[in-house]
């Protein structure tokens, strides 16, 4: 070994021993990697830095002339160690396909010929056919050589194989980095059965150390993707258990005096008794069929569930709500249960017993940029403070609708008094329009009749 071969094998083993140190110090602390995996990929690039090392050791003999024994033991050893990662790749396509270990044929086959392969390396200490000694005290390839490096070619084309066969049963990474890795050293083990190419072995080598770092390179990217989504999917559950406890924690004041003012209509009025709980109903099943609702549905939805909400405050408080609605744009989609508590904390929070009548109007409009939805009250200026049950109500709504919609909510003052809720939802939330008839009292209906309460 001299001139540019001493050059070309000190960069090579080199650059190994760089990239396999980065893959075990990589494996070593990255904290999303699987148990398997990581034990697996310690071990391989443990092994394979001891073949970098063996490698460089093998350079330093030969740049300080240490022959005879100590040349032949580390040869020896450098046999066993280049022959390890070969059946390490026969356990990762064992478990990628999901088989178990201790029954898979695939492994006791390699595992034979590696046996077979270790006994004949053994024998090289005592048979002078698979090396001789040159002239200049080193060693070199005698006629039975390529017998012994048969195991490792057949373990090599088994790999390949069995890889092709079961490519069904691994992932498109697996398979296609199984086969950069298989091919060439494969080629590298034929072509060394006739002629000296130990430059171009240790090259795949590199190749396919590269292949298993990209392996955990990979592994932690789908880890942290799945982790992102993970924490999506809780976001998106909690934001929903929010809105189902929100559902089931309806105000039980709203409920008793419900029951009581239709009560009392029964004999009095006993139409407005009839809209009072077909109105109560249709809020009833509104909400409680929000609490499957994990998608944004049609604002005519959310709309009836509001109308029929506000149309039993107004049979409740008499002429002291007044509700307006001009919502001219309807063809879009939102999260359930977001106008109907912004009408409900309009009424609670807006009324005031010593002031002329609450006045609420319920606005949407079309923009070039999506839909927005307005709800005015004329009443008190609310600004909930935080860690109260209305900031909290306010921000799940808020939570969902940049969750589900890519939607938002400001909260603002009205300029004649009052507050104002501004929902915004992007186009991507819209959906074409939903076919909206007219009752004969003149008022919207959407699948089936409603009546709407109210004087």
């Amino acid at each position: 070994m001299n001139g540019w071969n001493f050059y070309f094998y000190i960069f090579i083993f080199g650059a190994a021993l760089a990239l396999g140190l980065m893959g075990l110090c990589f494996t070593a602390v990255i904290p999303g990697i699987e148990r398997w995996s990581k034990r697996f990929f310690l071990r391989y690039f443990a092994v394979f830095n001891l073949c970098c090392l063996s490698g460089i050791t093998e350079i330093a003999f030969y740049y300080y002339c240490i022959r005879g024994t100590p040349y032949l033991c580390l040869s020896v050893l450098e046999c066993l160690l280049l022959a390890l990662p070969f059946p390490m790749l026969t356990v990762f396509l064992a478990h990628s396909c999901g088989e178990k270990m201790r029954t898979s044929w695939l492994l006791r086959a390699v595992t034979v010929l590696m046996g077979v392969y270790f006994v004949m390396v053994a024998v090289v200490l005592f048979v002078d056919g698979f090396y001789f000694v040159t002239p200049e005290g080193w060693l070199d390839r005698g006629p039975l050589y390529p017998l012994m490096l048969l195991p490792l070619v057949a373990v090599m084309l088994l790999n390949f194989e069995e890889t092709v066969r079961r490519r069904q049963r691994l992932s498109r990474k697996v398979f296609f980095g199984l086969l950069f890795a298989l091919v060439p050293m494969t080629a590298a083990l034929i072509v060394q059965l006739f002629v000296d190419a130990f430059q171009f072995l240790d090259v795949c080598y590199i190749i396919s150390g590269l292949i298993m770092y990209s392996f955990i390179l990979t592994d932690q990217i789908e880890a942290d993707l799945r982790r992102q989504r993970e924490i999506a999917r809780q976001q998106t559950e909690i934001a929903n258990q929010r809105a189902s406890i929100t559902v089931l924690q309806m105000r039980p004041h709203f409920i008793y005096n419900t029951m009581t003012s239709v009560y009392c209509l029964c004999d009095q009025n006993p139409r407005l008794a009839r809209q009072v709980i077909m109105d109560f109903t249709t809020y009833l099943r509104k909400n409680f069929s929000a609490i499957a609702s994990a998608e944004p549905i049609p604002f005519t939805m959310e709309l009836e569930h509001t109308r029929a909400y506000l149309a039993v405050e107004q049979v409740l408080y008499a002429d002291s709500l007044v509700v307006d609605y001009d919502t001219p744009h309807t063809g879009f989609r939102i999260p359930a249960l977001t106008l109907q508590p912004l009408a409900e904390n309009a009424v609670k929070h807006g009324r005031d017993p010593y002031a002329g009548p609450l006045h609420i109007t319920i606005r949407t409009r079309e923009t070039d940029t999506g839909s927005v939805i307005t709800v005015t009250n004329t009443g008190r200026s609310f600004v909930p403070p935080d860690n109260t049950e209305p900031h909290i109500a306010l921000n799940n709504i808020r939570q969902r609708l940049e969750m589900m919609c890519g939607g938002s909510l400001t909260i603002g003052p009205n300029e004649g008094g009052g507050t104002v809720v501004t929902v915004t939802i992007p186009d991507s939330a819209e959906s074409p329009p939903r076919k909206m008839t007219l009752d004969s009292f003149g008022y919207s209906t959407y699948e089936d009749k409603r009546f709407r309460g109210g004087a």
